[in-house]
């Protein structure tokens, strides 16, 4: 039986003050030029949490909006607000700063990390309302220290300052005296993609009616990396924001491949489940604080808020065949293999078409595809283009040029079996995995049968190769052969029963006699 999906959630965590203070184009060019003029505009181009949660594409991602809604609205998206916006949505929330920053205290083993106890004391009690933070992990927020001895740790143990509204009330202290990866950088980069995933990972369970319990193995699939200077991407971001989350039973280990990783990790989650090594696995990731205003200068020069001010999270429920939630077809599986070359019409012949083919399918037989669902409010001002656009118009052509679609069809392709790119651009958060969600939804509505989600990464930005990755599954409609109607019976059962039947008809021929 196919694994199915039963449930996903995606968070976004709203953080200008990490725009400024950690995001790379902002610390690079604070290094670089210190008196730079950008430098003194961001401040003035940070969007309000109000502002950030009534963006239409925030909406969309938390699932208070679906990317067909998105699509009718009249692009740019960065002046247009969403009536009735809510920080709550179907599938998590947008959550503000001062609220998150003690979520990064609870997830903090270490004792790295210090607040404010004026700080902690005004946003306590509204971060326990959060509908998904459980007792035990407010418990774990400490009651703050002064701030003088923030400053202090700050100026000479050179600890990472955290901020509000411009104003200090934290800092992540260094976790070792020499060691650059546990470094207060790297300490700092870390516990926010743990904390964003806890998030997540919490409103995954809740988003699939399963039991914390219930969840067997958790794959992280985020942009860090976690370890000391003897294994510097040793890991395990899963099994540690599993331990706050209250997965008791869980266990779980990091899979990294830039921003493929979450394709790659659903299909190995889909693969464990259904080799019946674990009934139950979520994977997940949480935001990345680098990528945080990485196109801020592009934005700014247009006029533009500094859109990418939102760190991302998600978390997909992958579990035992139900006979009603949509199966991942491992059998149709697309890759970009060594010899695939980086051309693109050989990535997405690969990814797509290849396939397809194996299972005598058309391109125009998927219904909806998936790919790199950038925001292209975030990168079009930045001169990349309409991502998620640019990969339908190579979808489609290849499907004119394999003989499958009129070339007149060509811009109604795009629209019928596309989508309109809402997700943040957070790496591994855009590449396919925004849709799944929605993909489980539409398939159980019967608006579509099947989607294809497709994963590509960005291998030589590492240094170690020039080559592209890319990866591609099937979601499709569950065919309900593996629903338990009461009537179903595993081998035992069946060996017992005729057994028993054997020995009703020994004890009838003896009566006979």
């Amino acid at each position: 039986m196919n694994s199915v999906i039963k449930g996903a959630s995606y968070v976004l965590v709203h953080t200008p003050d990490m725009v400024l203070y950690n995001g790379t184009t902002q610390t690079t060019e604070r290094v670089v030029n210190p008196d730079s003029e950008y430098l003194k505009a961001v401040p003035e181009h940070l969007r309000s949490y109000e502002e950030a949660v009534s963006y239409w594409p925030n909406q969309t991602y938390i699932g208070n909006a679906h990317p067909d809604e998105l699509a009718e609205i009249e692009f740019p998206y960065y002046d247009k607000k969403k009536e009735g916006a809510e920080r709550y949505g179907k599938y998590g929330e947008i959550m503000p700063e001062e609220e998150f920053l003690l979520l990064v205290q609870a997830c903090d083993m270490f004792e790295v990390v210090r607040l404010d106890k004026v700080f902690v004391e005004k946003y306590k009690e509204a971060f326990a309302k959060d509908p998904v933070i459980s007792d035990d992990i407010v418990e774990k927020i400490h009651e703050g220290v002064e701030l003088s001895e923030i400053e202090t740790l700050i100026s000479e143990d050179h600890a990472e300052p955290l901020y509000f509204e411009h104003q200090l009330v934290g800092c992540v202290k260094p976790a070792h005296d020499i060691d650059v990866n546990l470094s207060s950088h790297v300490m700092h980069e870390n516990l926010m993609s743990k904390a964003s995933s806890v998030l997540a990972l919490l409103y995954a369970v809740k988003n699939a009616g399963i039991e914390k319990s219930d969840v067997e193995y958790v794959i992280d699939c985020a942009e860090e990396a976690c370890g000391d200077m003897n294994q510097r991407g040793g890991g395990n971001f899963a099994k540690a924001a599993a331990e706050v989350a209250g997965l008791v039973n869980a266990t779980g280990s990091d899979a990294r491949g830039f921003c493929a990783a979450p394709t790659h990790a659903l299909i190995e989650a889909a693969a464990l489940v259904k080799a019946g090594a674990y009934k139950t696995v979520v994977v997940t990731a949480g935001g990345c604080t680098a990528k945080l205003g990485m196109n801020g200068k592009d934005h700014v020069k247009k006029g533009l808020p500094i859109l990418e001010d939102c760190l991302g999270g998600f978390a997909v429920v992958v579990s035992e065949n139900d006979g009603a939630n949509p199966e991942i077809d491992l059998g149709m599986l697309g890759r970009h293999s060594v010899g695939t070359g980086s051309a693109p019409q050989n990535v997405i012949g690969s990814l797509v078409a290849d396939p397809l083919d194996r299972a005598g399918m058309k391109i125009t037989d998927i219904d909806k595809f998936s790919p790199e669902m950038q925001n292209p409010d975030i990168t079009k001002p930045a001169g990349a283009g309409d991502v998620p656009l640019a990969n339908y118009k190579m979808i489609g052509a290849l499907a004119v040029k394999r003989g499958e679609l009129d070339r007149k069809e060509l811009a109604n392709f795009t629209k019928e079996h596309g989508l309109t790119g809402w997700a943040p651009t957070q790496g591994h958060i855009p590449s396919g995995v925004p849709y799944v969600g929605f993909a489980r939804e539409d398939i159980l509505d019967g608006k579509i049968k099947n989607a294809m989600i497709i994963g590509k990464g960005s291998l030589f930005l590492g240094r170690m190769t020039n080559l592209f990755d890319g990866i591609s599954f099937v979601v499709e409609a569950n065919d309900g052969s593996g629903a338990d109607d009461g009537q179903a019976v595993d081998e035992k059962q069946i060996k017992s029963m005729i057994g028993q039947a054997m020995k009703e008809f020994a004890k009838g021929l003896l009566e006979e006699q």
